[in-house]
């Protein structure tokens, strides 16, 4: 099975290598988080926002559940840079065995909480049961986003990074034709509506985690038991908590800045939030390929960085941002341009497109600040570099993103498009904060691996 490994993770991996296959994996990913929302703006408008409400929620449990997932990236990178194979079973194992008990527990607090969760976005009447019925079904099999999260970053490192994109193309087959069962089909007649949509996503996670499990054995990629947690690697857990905490924290802190952005929208009426609802749908795909991109870059500079290669590194990201900068202008000037025809895919309500259509000419500018963030950001952390973006998330997130989005938005009455002027204001200036941190080489000897774990 050695023979199907497809990469060999070095200075001279050529980036597309790495990102086109994650960047097919993120356009179908993309095209299953919306599918929900193409096929219930035609079952009920309600159902729409309340379901973006909801996957608001549902993205904080991920956050929270990448935790060790994250830290698994950099750690298995480095480690894998190193050529310290025999301690990859042992990190394997760990992080499978931690990230599926924390994901049941965040499960079970996510569905206790929910009604408070509610009261906290102000959803209307309307959006409140069907956005809470959403969270209970995915957020109840949210331990799925967990497992599934851990293996997916444990293959990448490895070099599969097809297999992402083929088990996404195969639950986004399965999504599709469970919400046709549920909203127009045979299963039609039970009134299940967010509720089936929800069960079908629950189903195709499930599948997802099977396939990966099957594809990690099929390769000899390595083994999970228990034994290899006997004596229990402490030392090793603390080490990724370390970098994945300060990780999750600065994504947590980012969506908890979103969250209230969202009930500043929520307040301003239904058009609004279904608008929001509608361009983050056409703006996952401006932003796939920079996120692809990122994610590519962090795992050859992790490799680099593990294996003594700084300088390397160094000039690798750089060469990644020249890359996917000008894609990501385009794409997001593109949306900009056909989405007064693209937003009739999910309405005709001539006030809901009028107002996509200023938050889509805003979001041009909140691409090119995340570009930035997420190719600067993504190198730090594969470097262990892990603090720094957490305390630019911070204070960029909440001293800019959200006074200038309340400021404008809600205070000068500019309405939604003004809260993503505050994003765009927020992305932009921490893109080049994190730029000039990297560009410095602060994130120099902070790599996970200690020169002494390295074999002669």
């Amino acid at each position: 099975m050695e023979k199907n490994k497809t990469v060999v993770i070095d200075e001279k991996t050529p980036l597309l290598v790495l990102a086109g296959p994650m960047f097919l994996e993120l356009l179908l990913n993309t095209m299953l988080n919306n599918v929900d929302t193409v096929m219930l703006s035609h079952y009920d408008e309600y159902a729409v926002g309340a379901v973006g409400n909801a996957n608001t929620i549902m993205f904080m449990m991920l956050i929270l559940c990448n935790i060790i997932a994250t830290a698994t990236s950099v750690v298995v990178a480095q480690y894998l840079g190193a050529g310290m194979h025999d301690r990859m079973n042992m990190i394997y194992t760990l992080a499978v065995v931690v990230n599926l008990v924390f994901g049941v527990v965040l499960s079970v607090v996510f569905c206790l909480v929910n009604p408070l969760i509610m009261d906290f976005l102000h959803v209307s009447p309307e959006m409140r049961p069907l956005s809470m019925t959403y969270i209970y079904i995915v957020g109840g099999g949210g331990f799925l986003m967990a497992v599934s999260g851990v293996m997916l970053q444990i293959l990448r490192c490895n070099g599969y990074t097809r297999i992402g994109m083929q088990v996404t193309f195969c639950i986004n087959v399965i999504n599709i034709i469970g919400n046709y069962l549920f909203l127009y089909g045979p299963l039609k007649h039970l009134n299940m509506g967010v509720a089936g949509v929800a069960i079908s996503t629950v189903a195709a996670r499930a599948i997802a985690v099977a396939a990966l499990i099957v594809f990690f054995y099929a390769t000899k990629t390595g083994r999970f038991s228990l034994r290899y947690l006997r004596p229990f690697p402490s030392r090793l857990l603390s080490k990724m908590v370390k970098i994945g905490l300060p990780s999750a924290g600065e994504n947590l802190t980012y969506n908890l800045y979103q969250t209230t952005l969202l009930s500043f929208i929520n307040a301003m009426g239904n058009d609004a939030v279904n608008a929001r609802a509608y361009c983050n749908t056409l703006i996952s795909f401006a932003m796939i390929f920079s996120n692809a991109s990122a994610m590519a870059t962090q795992i050859i500079t992790g490799h680099l960085v593990g294996a003594g290669k700084t300088d390397a590194a160094y000039k690798r990201v750089f060469r990644t941002l020249g890359t996917s900068m000008p894609i990501t202008i385009a794409l997001a000037g593109l949306n900009a341009v056909f989405c007064r025809y693209t937003l009739h895919i999910f309405t005709d309500n001539t006030n809901i497109i009028a107002l996509a259509q200023m938050i889509m000419i805003v979001d041009i500018f909140v691409e090119m600040g995340r570009c930035l963030n997420m190719t600067f950001v993504s190198s730090l952390k594969a470097a262990g570099a892990y603090i720094f973006p957490l305390i630019a998330g911070i204070l960029c997130n909440w001293g800019l993103g959200l006074t200038t989005g309340y400021i404008v938005g809600v205070a000068l009455g500019v309405g939604v498009a003004g809260i993503f002027i505050g994003t765009a204001t927020d992305e932009c200036i921490r893109g080049l904060i994190v730029m000039y941190y990297w560009y410095r080489k602060k994130w120099l000897g902070k790599s996970v691996v200690d020169g002494n774990d390295v074999p002669d």
